[in-house]
C-alpha cells in the first residue's frame, strides 16, 4: 500500500515564464495562471511548504525586438523586473485560490513588493505561505535558474522542480525520436557527461556541491506535481 504522505516537506518550484503564456505569444494566460495555481493549491493543503521562482521571458518576449544591441546588465535588470510583475499575478492568483501568498525581490522594490530576508521567508514558509521569490538573484548575468538552486539551497528546500514543457528527460528528442525513452533518474556526473542541459550550468553546479536534487517534470501535465511531491514515478530525478 502507498504512503499517502508526501515524500517532501519543503520544495521550490522553478517555473518559466513562458509557462505562463499558454497557447498565447506572450504575456499572462489567466486560464493557464489559475489552473497551475490549482495544481500549487492541492499540494499546499497537504502540508507541503512551496516557495516558487519564476522567470521572466513571457514579459521581456514582448519587448526582446528592442533589446538587440543593447547592454546585457541594462537587458537582464529589465528581465528582473518583468520576473517581480509575474510574480505578483501569481501571488494575486493564489490569494483568489485561498493561499496565503508572499513576493518577495531581490531588487528593492518596497512600495510594491518586501525586500528577500532569508529568516522572514523561512518564517513564511513554516507558516504554512507560499514565498514567491522574484527578480533573480538581483545581479545581472545569472538566470532564474540559477535563482531557483540559491534560493533552494538557502530555504533547505529538499527538492528542487524544474517545471518544463516535457514530462522529463529524455535520451532524444521525443518530438522527433519516437524511440526515445525517460530517464526515471540520472546521476548529476551523467547528466553532465551526456550534456544533457538540464539547467544552466552555474544552477546545475550549485545543485550538484550542495547535494540538492533536481525533478524535471511537465507542468502542463494534470496531477504530476502533485505526483512529484508524493514521490511517484513522474519525471526526471538528477540526484548526487
Amino acid at each position: 500500500m502507498s504512503d499517502p504522505r508526501p515524500a517532501h516537506k519543503r520544495i521550490l518550484l522553478k517555473l518559466s515564464g513562458e509557462a505562463l503564456m499558454g497557447d498565447d505569444a506572450f504575456g499572462i494566460n489567466r486560464a493557464t495562471i489559475v489552473r497551475m495555481v490549482q495544481e500549487v493549491a492541492e499540494v499546499v493543503n497537504m502540508g507541503v511548504q512551496v516557495a516558487v521562482v519564476i522567470g521572466g521571458g513571457n514579459i521581456f518576449r514582448g519587448v526582446a525586438g528592442g533589446s538587440v544591441g543593447m547592454d546585457r546588465a541594462t537587458a537582464d535588470y529589465m528581465g528582473m523586473l518583468a520576473t517581480v510583475m509575474n510574480s505578483l499575478a501569481l501571488a494575486d492568483a493564489m490569494d483568489k485560490q485561498g493561499l496565503v501568498a508572499r513576493v518577495m525581490s531581490a531588487i528593492a522594490i518596497e512600495q510594491v513588493v518586501e525586500p528577500y530576508v532569508r529568516p522572514k521567508a523561512l518564517q513564511y514558509l513554516e507558516e504554512g505561505k507560499v514565498v514567491v521569490f522574484a527578480a533573480g538573484t538581483g545581479n545581472p548575468f545569472f538566470t532564474t535558474d540559477t535563482a531557483a538552486a540559491l534560493r533552494g539551497a538557502e530555504i533547505g528546500a529538499e527538492l528542487v522542480l524544474k517545471a518544463t514543457k516535457v514530462d522529463g528527460v529524455y535520451t532524444a528528442d521525443p518530438k522527433t525520436n519516437p524511440n526515445a525513452t525517460r530517464y526515471s533518474s540520472l546521476t548529476f556526473d551523467e547528466a553532465i557527461a551526456q550534456n544533457l542541459g538540464i539547467m544552466d550550468a552555474t544552477a546545475f553546479a550549485l545543485c550538484r556541491d550542495q547535494k540538492l536534487p533536481i525533478k524535471v517534470f511537465s507542468i502542463l501535465k494534470n496531477g504530476a506535481f502533485k505526483r512529484v511531491v508524493m514521490g511517484e514515478d513522474e519525471g526526471t530525478l538528477v540526484h548526487a
